[in-house]
């Protein structure tokens, strides 16, 4: 069932009996989608309340080029395919875990540990960014792309680049002070 634009748009003002019309319509489409997806029903189930309040918050920006059901079936997937590598990341952060406490005191199992507990503080840092920066430090600092490089593939203007790796290594460097300030 697809809604109307009138209901669309009542619900992007605000309107909260329009946007519980939409989620009715579209919330058992989204679970089944993330189902395929997951193949998990608990974290179907957390795709779908994350699809729905990301919705809530986008819905002002949604420009009737396409149907909403087709907005819609793309920020389910691309939200199911980040939860399933965030649920992949984790079992694998475990399972490396778990090595380095089974290698015992050998300085090998510490190493890991160390490496592990690092990974996760540039991880937690990085989502303390807004997407516009941590997506500019990623493939500026991780895939080693140049100002001119990132403007192009993210179809920005350089000056917006070099804008938001500043604002984001300034924020990374609070963070930072606030690490070492509390000796975590």
């Amino acid at each position: 069932m697809d809604v109307s634009r009138e209901l669309i748009d009542k619900a992007a003002e605000g309107d909260m009996a329009s946007f519980e019309a939409i989620f009715r319509a579209y919330s058992g489409y989204v679970l089944n989608v993330s189902l395929r997806v997951l193949n998990n029903k608990e974290d179907a189930q957390e795709v779908v309340q994350e699809v729905f309040l990301m919705l809530h918050g986008k819905l002002k920006g949604f420009r009737h080029d396409a149907s909403l059901k087709t907005w819609i079936y793309r920020i389910t997937v691309n939200m199911a395919i980040n939860h399933y590598r965030k649920r992949r990341r984790e079992r694998e952060r475990a399972v490396v875990y778990d090595e380095a406490v089974h290698a015992g005191s050998s300085g090998e199992g510490e190493a890991a540990v160390e490496k592990e507990y690092k990974e996760s503080v540039i991880q937690k840092s990085l989502d303390r960014l807004s997407e516009e920066q941590r997506v500019c430090i990623i493939l500026r600092s991780f895939e080693g792309l140049s100002y001119e490089q990132i403007a192009s593939s993210l179809k920005i203007d350089i000056n917006a680049v070099r804008s938001r790796l500043k604002r984001a290594r300034e924020k990374l460097m609070g963070i930072r002070e606030e690490v070492m300030a509390n000796g975590l």
